[in-house]
């Protein structure tokens, strides 16, 4: 006898502890907003087709841009516009995955306009869902290039005109028009009948990838409540009545049973010859792999935040560029405000011996805190016997916890005993090399000439390495 049973998708994660904040059983999402809801077909799909654990989720700026709070599934996060640029790299790399490109019309249609037609017209194999809601949703409510003719949004505050902004762009009879996508098709989400037409073109999408068949692009129009000023009803019956009329649904192009599975093995670089295309043997350090002394057990997720300007992402950057000269995978990822010099930054950090799934780092085993508001907002993150390491000299307060390693560096005052304030970031460097075990000093010494390769730069961060080695060892022994 069959059981049904109503439960969330597997293609999510059972409780969303990328999400900020306390509240990890819900989206960040508007209520009546169609992310959602276009959410849940991708994921049921994923799950069904039993590809989750195989599928690369693309996201750029906009609503889209948590996504990865949610799917059960690889995640990249994308600069505006660029996920179908960043998706075909995925995709050429890893030519067996499901990657998605998840954009909105703020992003894909506007300043990703030029990488949507260009992936597209290579026929690069991913599957696109373009959410257009008519509207920047995240930013404000401003225009966009799908605005209609006569719509009032924040910077078309008497309606859009066709005198001063032009036609709305209609994205899917563009693609449509070019020969290599194989599948492209326009649904909205207004009503039950119209939501399962999309939850059927959904799942033609991420098939079609599955085959190898080529370029699928969905168009999804989409409820915006609180962009467009509506209730989630009145959102629905906008898009029927006005939304529609403008973006008739459809299928534009359908040519997936037609064509041949892709030889996906074709122009790929090889391994071998990828240090040469993008010049790093021309910094080719030779290091003696037997001579590095480290941890044979290497599992270290770093969370490294301070002010911008403080050297947060350069010194992210250091100690992956030292992982790989260690033989180690390593991963690096930013996360920074729009103000970058003076306001917020942090950065991930993956040293491991293992293949590493995600460059997100949710729980760091070591933090390196160099302002304040770093310590407050992440001391709570770091694993149970983890590390804690701050700038003493800059953060007046101490961590609150006790079941944490507790490093205190003075290494601005350091810094600027040497006479340069700017070299704190590789005072903390040597002391992580004289504490830790996952850092070789030789290594570290021998990588810092191809990174300060202006001689005064190099001789005065050398000693400011030196001093935070002398204190590292000092503090581990």
């Amino acid at each position: 006898m069959s059981v049904k049973i109503l439960g969330k998708s597997k293609g999510f994660y059972d409780t969303y502890e990328r999400r900020p904040g306390n509240n990890k059983e819900q989206t960040h999402y508007c209520p009546g907003c169609g992310h959602g809801i276009l959410h849940k077909m991708i994921a049921e799909a994923l799950t069904d087709y039993e590809v989750a654990e195989n599928c690369i989720f693309v996201s750029p700026v906009g609503c889209s841009v948590f996504a990865y709070y949610y799917f059960n599934a690889g995640n990249i996060q994308s600069a505006h516009g660029r996920a179908p640029a960043v998706a075909t790299g995925v995709k050429r790399a890893l030519p067996e995955s499901v990657v998605i490109s998840y954009q909105g019309d703020g992003d894909l249609a506007a300043i990703g306009g030029n990488e949507i037609l260009h992936a597209a017209n290579r026929g690069e194999a991913m599957t696109v869902f373009f959410v257009n809601n008519a509207i920047y949703g995240m930013t404000g409510g401003q225009m966009a290039p799908t605005t209609l003719i006569g719509q009032k949004t924040t910077t078309t505050p008497y309606g859009r005109t066709l005198q001063n902004e032009g036609y709305p762009i209609r994205m899917a009879e563009i693609i449509a028009s070019l020969e290599s996508p194989v599948y492209v098709e326009r649904v909205m989400m207004a009503d039950v009948r119209s939501k399962n037409a999309a939850r059927k073109a959904v799942r033609r999408g991420i098939k079609n990838q599955i085959e190898k068949k080529g370029f699928s692009f969905i168009e999804v129009l989409s409820t915006c409540p609180t962009g467009w000023k509506m209730t989630a009803p009145q959102s629905e019956e906008w898009i029927k009545s006005t939304l529609v009329q403008n973006f008739p649904l459809g299928v534009y192009k359908d040519i997936a049973q037609q064509v041949e599975p892709l030889d996906m093995s074709q122009n790929l670089a090889t391994p071998a010859r990828v240090p040469k295309l993008i010049g790093l043997e021309q910094d080719k350090v030779m290091i003696d792999a037997a001579s590095i002394k480290l941890s044979e057990t290497i599992d270290q997720e770093i969370k490294i935040a301070g002010f911008g300007g403080q050297g947060v992402l350069s010194l992210g950057v250091w100690l992956s560029e030292i992982g790989m000269r260690e033989d180690l995978e390593v991963s690096w990822i930013p996360s920074y405000g729009p103000e970058m010099r003076g306001g917020t930054a942090n950065c991930h950090v993956k040293l491991s011996r293992e293949a590493i799934g995600s460059p997100l780092v949710t729980h760091p085993t070591v933090l390196v805190a160099m302002n304040r508001p770093s310590l407050e907002k992440f001391e709570d993150d770091v694993i149970e016997g983890g590390a804690i390491v701050w700038d003493s000299s800059l953060i007046d307060i101490e961590p609150k916890r006790d079941d944490i390693i507790r490093i205190p560096i003075p290494a601005t005052e350091i810094a600027k005993e040497l006479g340069n304030t700017k070299t704190s970031n590789v005072v903390i460097l040597g002391v992580l090399a004289g504490y830790s075990d996952f850092l070789d000093p030789i290594v570290v010494q021998q990588v810092l000439p191809l990174i300060f390769k202006k001689r005064h730069l190099l001789e005065i961060n050398l000693k400011a390495f030196q001093k935070g080695l002398e204190l590292g060892r000092q503090l581990s022994a």
